[in-house]
């Protein structure tokens, strides 16, 4: 009996140990598999902050790249801007330039009238050259691309014409202008100035 017992006790401490030595091993097992995702772990957190550096170099040359196109492109439409500007104004200084010189040979005739037509002493002649002055200003407008409008006898329209006086007289046909007090002008079919009118009807 004696015998059983100890052998139980051997058995037992067999077991514990065995146990022990199982425990020992599983916790070293687990400590290595630990071990081994940690280094697993470290390296990947590594490659995601070498990705993050390179994104973030990636990031930066891309903004700086941005900056200097964004500069570039400002200043090309400075220098189109100032260039439309010089542009703009040489066109308007020219404009005027060849306006001036279709009317100065009317500004000349005019002059000349006043000089040497006699005015007071001759008005006949006077209105006469006037009259041959006048002559010369569709022409001269013809040049410029102006035409004069407005007549006695045309229809009356809203986009040519300005009506300043009405009259009731059956002997004119409805909306027919019966007389023009200022003579309308368009550039091409631009109108510049209306033409002043009175209306029948």
């Amino acid at each position: 009996m004696a015998e059983e017992i100890k052998n139980t006790e051997c058995e037992t401490e067999a077991e514990e140990a065995c146990v022990e030595d199982v425990a020992g091993c599983e916790e070293e097992a687990h400590e290595k598999k630990c071990r081994g995702e940690g280094k697993k772990l470290k390296a990947e957190i590594e490659a995601l902050k070498a990705r993050l550096a390179e994104a973030e170099k990636k990031a930066e040359s891309d903004a700086a790249e941005a900056a200097d196109k964004y500069a570039r492109l400002a200043a090309e439409y400075e220098n189109f801007r100032r260039r439309s500007k010089t542009e703009r104004e040489a066109v308007y200084g020219d404009a005027v330039a060849d306006t001036i010189m279709g009317i100065v040979p009317l500004i000349d005739n005019l002059m000349y009238a006043d000089k040497f037509g006699g005015g007071a002493d001759n008005p006949e002649k006077f209105a006469e050259g006037v009259r041959l002055i006048l002559g010369k200003v569709p022409e001269i407008l013809g040049k410029m691309n102006v035409s004069v409008f407005g007549e006695a006898g045309e229809t009356f329209d809203p986009n040519l014409h300005n009506a300043v006086m009405h009259v009731e007289d059956d002997s004119f046909g409805e909306g027919e202008i019966t007389d023009v007090l200022q003579c309308g002008y368009k550039y091409g079919e631009k109108v510049i100035r209306y033409a002043m009118v009175k209306v029948a009807n």
